[in-house]
């Protein structure tokens, strides 16, 4: 096991002066399951790729405990990698692509067969030891994957959306399979992946990338509660935060008649410019349309049994906007209902500057 780090490292692809990974510093605890993520085009995968030794470092310099392997081959630097599309021999059977690492370092087939087995016990594969590859699962595919690259015990783990081949409900439960196994292995994890219910759910911590730079790296509940900045709010929360643009006077942001009071240090950041008002859909509350607030209609309701996701179209200062509201099932309002959205009781109201996006301090 080992730190993981880069320092201000950069990748410029050739045909283009805009780097994929700009300045990149990110340091990962020893036995740390981080996770990347951002849209595509964000640089995650050009990081993974950067570590694993795949992808040249064009300025700064990588770091696996205290080596700099900046310029060393992947085969030097005691990292496993979990690829995609699961990357499994075809003709081989389940045991023989587990072992294959093994085979190739000659190692005795008594110590082979061993430390299969017990990879194979750790992703409950046994059954399948004798199966190829075409009689197995997605899921199972993945677990076989998985255990090449366990059987190799590294110093660390990199995995590039992993999941992003199987179906809704096998990427559930293979997701709780790996957050399991790391954390009994205790190895230095980097997942990659642009899913950030993925990333929210398996990250010790998660680092948010957009455009080459990193963003916010950070617990998942404090990149939920106070995003550095309105793209990190916009992407992390499913729905997706509503950032809504508002006037500032008075000591106050105007979001319709809603109004928000700034501190004096807001004010002064923000020297009489527009505001982004950030509330997540479970921050407002619906009621009938002369409530006050901000008045809207109804155009979709996305039934989900207990909870329904409502969109509303609302004319606000800075032009016609969707917003989400989440609520009760049984409480949401049909489609061509007119209605008022008002902050709910104990709603979280995100501010962040319209010049720059990073967000307001309290």
């Amino acid at each position: 096991m080992a730190t993981v780090r880069w320092e201000g490292a950069t990748r410029i692809y050739a045909g283009t002066t805009v780097p994929a990974l700009d300045a990149f510093d990110l340091a990962i605890d020893d036995g740390e399951f981080m996770v990347l993520v951002g849209p595509s085009g964000s640089g995650k995968s050009t990081a993974l790729r950067m570590l694993a030794g795949l992808e040249g470092v064009d300025e700064g310099a990588v770091f696996i405990g205290e080596r700099d392997v900046t310029k060393l081959p992947p085969k030097s630097r005691d990292i496993a990698m979990v690829f995609q599309d699961y990357a499994l021999y075809p003709h081989m059977t389940v045991a023989e692509n587990i072992g294959f690492h093994l085979r190739i370092a000659k190692r005795p087939k008594e110590e082979i067969k061993r430390r299969v087995m017990a990879a194979a016990q750790l992703l409950d594969l046994e059954p399948f030891l004798d199966r190829k590859p075409a009689k197995l699962s997605g899921g199972q595919r993945q677990r076989v994957a998985m255990g090449r690259a366990i059987i190799r015990e590294p110093q660390v783990f990199l995995m590039d959306e992993p999941l992003s081949n199987l179906d809704a409900k096998l990427r559930v439960q293979t997701r709780a399979q790996i957050a399991s196994l790391q954390r009994r292995l205790g190895i230095t994890t980097i997942y990659v992946t642009h899913d950030q219910v993925e990333a929210m759910t398996l990250g010790d911590r998660v680092a948010v990338l957009h455009e080459g730079v990193l963003q916010q790296c950070d617990k998942p509940p404090v990149l939920f509660d106070r995003p550095a900045n309105a793209f990190v709010a916009g992407f992390i929360g499913s729905p997706a935060m509503n950032l809504m643009s508002a006037a500032v006077g008075d000591g106050s942001a105007h979001l319709g008649a809603i109004s928000v009071p700034l501190t004096p240090a807001q004010q002064a950041v923000l020297r009489g410019g527009d505001v982004i008002v950030g509330i997540r859909p479970e921050g407002f509350a619906l009621g009938p349309p002369d409530q006050g607030g901000l008045p809207g209609l109804v155009v979709l309701v996305e039934e989900l049994g207990a909870d329904a996701f409502v969109y509303v179209n609302v004319d606000l200062p800075g032009g016609p906007a969707l917003l989400t509201v989440r609520t009760v099932g049984r409480a949401a309002r049909a489609p061509d209902s007119r209605v008022s959205l008002v902050p709910s009781e104990g709603a979280i109201i995100h501010l962040f500057s319209a010049a720059t996006g990073e967000r307001l301090l309290d």
